[in-house]
């Protein structure tokens, strides 16, 4: 319905055809107290030399020049905390957002670049996360004490169709073989082509080995699966499938009650200062036996052992309580019930059967108010990262292998800690 207007009244309309001139620098135009600002405020406080010593053009040696490592590394952070997880949106943004515009100042990006460098750099980010971790322990911040672990199963790339039993992945794999094969002959017979036709032709061959390669680590995972489902009494292996997009994908059990692709990322957290101080990413379907490899990562880590781990009873199986409570730490969870106990109306925290002076003294140890109490820490510490994740996107992967899956783990991890370190006040802004 069109708005009844006065004709006599004079008012001031937009004129979008109009060129003219502005004389603003990217400085100007981002708010001061912006978090992009912080964000290269405290990309440019690290230690990014294992980057800069990948750089291979200098003033003595000819090639094109680099992009500085803290602008690659400020974008991905700053679009981490917005809920960006794509290159292209990414890219996409260093074009139209001015925070992303300034960060990256007069320096060419684009999504190739972002891609490789979000996905390349495992190392160092996990590097990164020691670090400032470490920074928060001597600033008293940190005090690790207790730390609370808990896992998070997200969505992998893969699509649930591309999972494949083994007769269908061999078939797959020679014809992704035949296709290379192929491909090579049609390229050594032709005559020399046009530039262009060649680069398209590089490619072709390129996604063929890629999709190749892929097929024979499917078969590859297929073998090693089948062996665990034997070995646990499960099976012959031929209900076993594996994923031909990304073979280190596992169907595991979702929030939502189904079966989809997915990973299991594992947090360790500070129970005081709510910092994610470990990263892990596995395929197993479990939290049954994730907690020593964390357990120990900490503790080599950062040179100390937690009094104690928060955990809940998924973690607390009978070889898992022995590895950490030998290592000096007290696990503390709820006591693993069973049907045949409350059948015959046995006290879980009394020793049971086939239990180990260890897990007999973990059961004993968790019956007391004290342990009790703090075992009802656990959600507000070890699921307050993993909800805070979730928000900020971490829902989906975009990329495939445990190898990249991880790095953007702990881009997501390292995100979480900024924010943290903003509330401890340990930055300075």
């Amino acid at each position: 319905m069109n708005t009844k207007q006065s004709s006599d009244a004079r008012v001031r309309r937009p004129e979008r055809g109009q060129v003219e001139m502005h004389f603003y620098s990217l400085d100007q135009m981002l708010p001061s107290d912006h978090r992009a600002r912080v964000v290269w405020d405290f990309v440019k406080s690290l230690d990014l030399t294992p980057l800069y010593e990948r750089i291979e053009v200098t003033d003595y040696r000819a090639g094109r020049s680099a992009i500085a490592p803290e602008i690659l590394v400020a974008l991905w952070l700053l679009a981490t905390l917005d809920g960006i997880g794509s290159a292209r949106e990414l890219g996409r943004r260093c074009e139209t957002d001015i925070p992303y515009l300034w960060i990256r100042g007069s320096v060419g990006v684009n999504y190739h670049t972002l891609s490789d460098f979000r996905v390349q750099n495992g190392q160092f980010l996990e590097k990164l996360l020691v670090d400032t971790v470490t920074s928060l322990i001597d600033q008293g911040l940190v005090p690790l004490e207790t730390i609370a672990q808990d896992g998070m199963r997200v969505r992998a790339s893969a699509g649930s169709s591309s999972f494949r039993r083994k007769p269908t992945l061999e078939k797959l794999q020679r014809e992704a073989q035949a296709h290379v094969d192929r491909l090579r002959q049609e390229s050594e017979s032709e005559a020399a082509r046009h530039e262009a036709d060649a680069r398209r032709q590089a490619a072709v061959e390129r996604a063929a080995r890629e999709r190749q390669e892929r097929i024979d680590e499917a078969l590859k995972q297929h073998e090693k699966l089948s062996k665990q489902r034997e070995k646990r009494k499960k099976g012959n292996g031929e209900k076993t499938r594996c994923s031909t997009t990304d073979p280190d994908a596992r169907k595991m059990k979702m929030a939502n009650g189904g079966f989809d692709p997915a990973f299991n990322v594992q947090f360790a957290t500070d129970a005081d200062a709510r910092v994610i101080v470990g990263v892990d990413v596995t395929n197993a379907g479990t939290d049954g036996g994730e907690l020593p490899p964390m357990h120990e990562k900490v503790c080599s880590n950062f040179g100390r052992t937690p009094k104690r781990v928060l955990v809940d009873s998924a973690y607390a199986t009978k070889e898992s309580v022995r590895a950490v409570e030998s290592a000096g730490t007290e696990v503390v969870s709820t006591v693993p019930r069973s049907e045949q106990l409350e059948k015959h109306g046995k006290d879980p925290h009394s020793r049971q059967t086939g239990d180990s002076d260890a897990f007999a003294k973990f059961r004993a140890r968790m019956a007391e108010e004290e342990y009790k109490n703090l075992y009802k820490m656990r959600p507000s510490v070890a699921e307050f990262p993993n909800a805070d994740c979730r928000n900020r996107n971490f829902r989906q992967f975009r990329v495939r292998g445990l190898v990249k899956v991880k790095a953007v783990a702990l881009w997501h991890a390292l995100a979480f800690n900024f924010t943290r370190m903003l509330s401890l006040e340990a930055l300075k802004v």
